[in-house]
């Protein structure tokens, strides 16, 4: 049978990777691949379209809360049974769902990005294990690359309070209208460090595994 590989590394020069699919989940560790998808600057948000790998409007930011750090997610990886099932364990709620999406990942650095739809590596020092809904919804905290101020933390203990304080007010906000109530069951069971943000993207990357198995080459 021909050995068809040298020919298909020669047409991955012609065509644009998908973000979630075409990319590996890691450059060189301690660093992520991460897309981006939406920045501090952004009045609407913006979410990938996972058939066709562009980016889509998902809504206007009608409201004064926004992002205050680079947001997107870790490509080829999934928030399935295994991922739930651990923040279940680790939470005691007994049993939740992944949310069916790329494992989501905010990037802190001191510079300004000015727009998403980029790739970039960054390091993974924490994250917020978040239930939505009864979905586990796990938000990597990672710091980009060389970053001059952000750059040298290697563990979330050693973020700004303030900093991830304006996190945890975000994610747990983002969703409510201002002057309704929400009935929306949101909580943030726990701020974890650097070694279980590995444990959780790791899950992640096999849940990928599980769901896509051969649907996309590494």
């Amino acid at each position: 049978m021909t050995d068809l590989s040298p020919l298909i590394e020669q047409f991955k020069h012609f065509f644009k990777p998908h973000p979630w699919h075409g990319i590996a989940v890691w450059a060189k560790a301690p660093y992520l691949n991460v897309f981006i998808e939406i920045v501090p600057s952004d009045t609407i948000k913006y979410e990938l379209d996972k058939e066709s790998g562009y980016l889509s409007v998902d809504r206007p930011q009608k409201f004064s809360n926004i992002i205050p750090a680079l947001y997107g997610f870790v490509p080829q990886t999934y928030c399935g049974d295994l991922t739930a099932a651990y923040a279940a364990t680790e939470s005691k709620l007994g049993s939740l769902e992944g949310d069916g999406d790329p494992l989501d990942i905010c990037v802190l650095t001191e510079r300004t990005i000015s727009h998403g739809d980029i790739l970039l590596q960054a390091k993974p020092i924490g994250g917020f294990r978040m239930i939505d809904q009864g979905e586990a919804d796990d938000k990597i905290i990672a710091v980009l690359k060389d970053d001059s101020i952000f750059g040298d933390i290697d563990d979330i203990s050693k973020c700004p309070p303030k900093v991830l304080n304006r996190l945890k007010h975000y994610f747990l906000t983002y969703k409510d209208i201002p002057g309704e109530g929400t009935d929306r069951q949101i909580s943030i069971e726990a701020v974890y460090g650097a070694k279980e943000a590995l444990k959780v993207i790791e899950l992640s990357a096999l849940d990928y595994k599980k769901k896509f198995p051969q649907s996309f080459p590494k």
